[in-house]
Formats: C-alpha cells, structure tokens, sequence
C-alpha cells in the first residue's frame, strides 16, 4: 500500500506564493494564508476532507455515547479519552479543512469481538484513516480465565483482520497503536514476560501493513521517569486524563497535525 503524497500539492502552492512575491499586498496575503494551511498537512497522513476512524477496546471507548455515535466531531460520542484530545487539536487546528472524526471502540473487546462488528463499525464508514489500539484484553481475560486466547491466536486475528480491510478499502491509511500497560492496579507480573510478546505482534502487524505504528509502551516508560504508574493509569490498562493527554500527543506526534 502506497501513502498519499502531497508533495505535487505542497510544490504547487510554493510556487504560487513564489509568483506573488512583488505583487500586491492582498496577493501576497492570501499565498501566505495558503501556504499556512498546508503546513499542517505537511508531514501528517490526515489529508482534508478526510474521515478518521478509531477501534478498539474500552481505552479507546472511554465511555463514548452509543446514541450519538452517527454524527461526526459529536463530543459526546467521542468518549472523554485520548480520542477526545486527539478530536480537540485536530478540530482547532485543522478547522477549514472538513475532517469527520469517529470513535467506535468498545470496552472489553478483543481482536475477534472486532472482526465480529467489523462491516458496520468501520467498512461501511469508508474511513481514510484508519487507528486500531486493540490487545489488552486479548491477555487480561486470558489470564482472568475468561478467554482461552493466545499470543498466536491474537497475531492470526489481527493479520486476518488487517487483510480483510485492505481488500475492502485499499486505499485506506492504517495506523497501529502499541499496547501499553503499566505496573499498577490489575497489572503484577503475570503478564510479563508474554504481554511483551503482544506488544512485539502489533509492531509487526503493522509492518506487514504498511502502518504507521504509535509506541505507547516506550511512552509511558519514560513517563514513569516523572510519576508513578498510578499518575498515568490508576488500574494499570486504563489511563487518567494525564495519561489520555499523553496519547493523544503521542499519537499526532506519529500521524502528523
């Protein structure tokens, strides 16, 4: 899969800002009005127009409202997580350029409860990018005895998954959240060494995807440097407002503003 490149539309719009330089004032106004919005497109994948779409479990949920959930930028529908900053930012910053943002995560879902709603909570809303944060849960009911996944089942699903959207929107950008968890609350070392072998699966998902991938467990690492896991995330899975602020950062920081 091939990125969409702006490049030919950023060198046109550089030349018309060149071509104004000693005409009038008016004129070299709005080449520079121009050439400020596509600034923000410089580096990102988010091209105007685009819709963006977010899956994933109950961190990407964040208490979202099911009700509104059909209405594009719906602050209620958003949740109050790290999709919400991410909504917040691109919405101020990008205001001219009709960007629809969706949240479709579902708290407790696994890669397969995905692929089960698949059609309706993604194919059928056509995004043009695409943010999956989905494993947690594929480990925690595992160890929990509410689910007999493994780390083989989950890279089968996911693979599966992917393929699947690629076929029916092959032009879709895909980008694949790292998951993360903190050592507090519901986390011990149970989960270790194996929930690292999760982690190591999403990052080769999304190589063999072509995704852009958001490291969120190197993130909150060097966020531990700062504050104690609690800070971040009370429970050890599920981030507090400082903890949701830092993923959306970290997450535009990877996708572009």
């Amino acid at each position: 899969m091939k990125r969409n490149n702006p490049t030919s539309r950023r060198n046109f719009i550089k030349s018309l800002t060149a071509t104004a330089i000693g005409g009038t004032a008016l004129v070299l106004s709005s080449c520079n009005s121009a050439s400020s919005s596509s600034s923000h497109r410089k580096n990102s994948l988010i091209q105007k127009d685009s819709t963006i779409l977010f899956q994933g479990d109950s961190i990407t949920d964040a208490g979202r409202g099911r009700k509104s959930e059909g209405n594009a930028n719906n602050s209620n529908a958003l949740g109050t997580g790290y999709v919400y900053s991410i909504a917040t930012q691109l919405l101020a910053d990008r205001a001219g350029d009709g960007l629809r943002i969706y949240n479709r995560g579902i708290s407790g879902n696994k890669v397969f409860q995905l692929a089960d709603r698949w059609d309706k909570d993604c194919l059928d809303l056509k995004p043009d990018v695409l943010s999956i944060l989905i494993g947690v849960n594929d480990i925690w009911h595992s160890l929990n005895g509410n689910y007999d996944g493994t780390v083989e089942k989950y890279e089968k699903d996911y693979r599966t998954l992917l393929e699947r959207t690629l076929k029916a929107l092959p032009k879709v950008e895909l980008v694949i959240c790292e998951p993360f968890v903190l050592r507090c609350g519901a986390v011990n070392d149970k989960w270790f060494p194996e929930f690292d072998q999760y982690r190591a699966v999403a990052k080769k998902m999304s190589k063999v995807s072509n995704a852009l991938f958001v490291p969120f467990q190197s993130m909150f690492d060097d966020a531990v440097k700062k504050a104690p896991p609690a800070h971040w995330a009370g429970d050890g899975v599920h981030p507090s407002m400082a903890g949701a602020y830092l993923m959306a950062q970290e997450w535009l920081k990877t996708v572009g503003i």
